[in-house]
């Protein structure tokens, strides 16, 4: 067993591990958790409660999860004087899977974001965030139903691989005057700077997944959006090396839309994923226009954190949002939403991301008993207009509770 600074590994639980490229899980495994800064414990706390509670019902007391208390954020900086130990990162590749809270990013300056940090130490490359409606919820569209998505983000670079360099700083006047001088640009001297890399291993990696997820799930279609009208080498590419990919490896079960038109007529063949294009601007269009349309996305990374977030809107906001990040094995699901440090400790705020996050986990390790109650009773508790005060303001004549009375209540309503 390995040794920790801060970290204490439960006794009564077992580590999941992996067997013939599948995951092995326990009847009782070591799950790590960062609680999170801001309101993190309060949603971390209610999630707990609801989890646990589920998986005793569900599964009468044979399984349940040993919760791991791992650190980042504020509380690793109190602890460890740093604010992404090495053990955390260590304990969450040998647990497998973790659970986590919203953590501190300042903007401007200041640390990097401790979850990009995460998701590029763990090459965790598919940030997935499904988004479909609940029934009741208050949405700005007449019919937010109609929208039911999985959004399969590319974490890893683009944009985010953080490769920048500061106006007026040394390193951007090398840069500048290089590209000026030796690539016939004309860059103002007063710029900042940014590289954007979009490789041929991350896009594959990334739709393989996507397109994976469409096959098991049954789902019809698997649409890459990009901006490759524009960026043609980076975007352009990634949606060229997604088609490349999806001929390549899934060839009996895809149909291009170019095939679907030239070979099939527009008559979709049965038990085939749909693989399409859009590009960007225009997708934000069609999930308000004609979402049923679409069921996974495939995006690189800036995109798919402009969509997953609009997406969300339509359908209650990020307090509705689940979010996973997700490598080969690794899976590590999280809030989508920030730390609102002013609802810090106030008992106010919506646990339904987090809650729908870990149920995400749940069905990740096959647990999906407990996580079907879990979303069964979360409808229920919005049915009885019993909600936190973002639902209770979009929603007429229902009843503001605070995060741990909200809890309650889905446990209560769990059948």
């Amino acid at each position: 067993m390995a040794k920790y600074k801060h970290i204490v590994v439960p006794k009564d639980g077992k580590r999941i591990t992996i067997k013939n490229k599948k995951l092995n899980i326990p009847n009782n495994p070591i799950i790590p958790v960062i609680e999170g800064d801001g309101i993190g414990r309060d949603i971390m706390e209610a999630t707990r409660r609801v989890v646990d509670a589920a998986v005793k019902k569900a599964y009468k007391g044979k399984k349940r999860i040993v919760w791991m208390d791992v650190y980042a954020g504020e509380q690793a900086n109190e602890l460890y004087k740093e604010w992404l130990p090495q053990e955390t990162v260590d304990a969450i590749k040998k647990y497998v899977v973790a659970l986590k809270g919203p953590l501190t990013t300042p903007i401007g300056g200041g640390f990097r974001s401790l979850n990009v940090s995460l998701r590029q130490l763990m090459n965790l490359y598919a940030c997935v965030r499904p988004v479909s409606y609940f029934r009741g919820v208050g949405s700005p569209v007449v019919h937010p139903e109609k929208l039911d998505v999985v959004i399969f983000r590319e974490n890893t670079e683009d944009v985010y691989a953080g490769i920048e360099w500061k106006k007026g700083s040394k390193d951007v006047k090398k840069v500048i005057n290089w590209l000026n001088k030796n690539m016939k640009t004309s860059i103002r001297t007063d710029s900042g700077i940014g590289v954007k890399p979009i490789s041929v291993t991350g896009t594959k990696q990334l739709v393989r997944k996507a397109i994976q997820h469409a096959i098991d799930n049954k789902l019809g279609s698997v649409t890459l959006v990009h901006k490759g009208n524009i960026m043609k080498y980076t975007e352009g590419a990634f949606r060229d090396w997604g088609y490349e990919l999806a001929k390549k490896e899934f060839r009996r079960k895809i149909v291009t839309e170019d095939e679907l038109w030239s070979k099939y007529k527009g008559k979709m063949p049965k038990g085939k994923v749909l693989i399409k294009d859009r590009i960007a601007d225009s997708m934000f269009q069609q999930v308000l226009l004609r979402p049923d349309e679409y069921d996974v996305l495939a995006t690189p990374n800036l995109n798919g954190d402009y969509l997953s977030d609009a997406c969300a809107a339509q359908v209650g906001g990020l307090g509705m949002a689940p979010g996973a990040n997700i490598g080969d094995y690794i899976g590590l699901f999280e809030a989508t939403h920030g730390t609102a440090p002013k609802y810090a400790g106030k008992d106010m705020i919506n646990p339904g991301s987090l809650i729908l996050s870990a149920c995400m986990m749940l069905d990740y390790m096959k647990w999906d008993k407990a996580a079907v109650m879990i979303r069964k009773s979360l409808q229920k508790t919005i049915d009885k207009k019993t909600v936190t005060y973002d639902l209770e303001r979009q929603m007429k004549g229902a009843k503001k509770v605070g995060t741990s009375q909200y809890a309650t209540n889905i446990i209560k309503n769990m059948r």
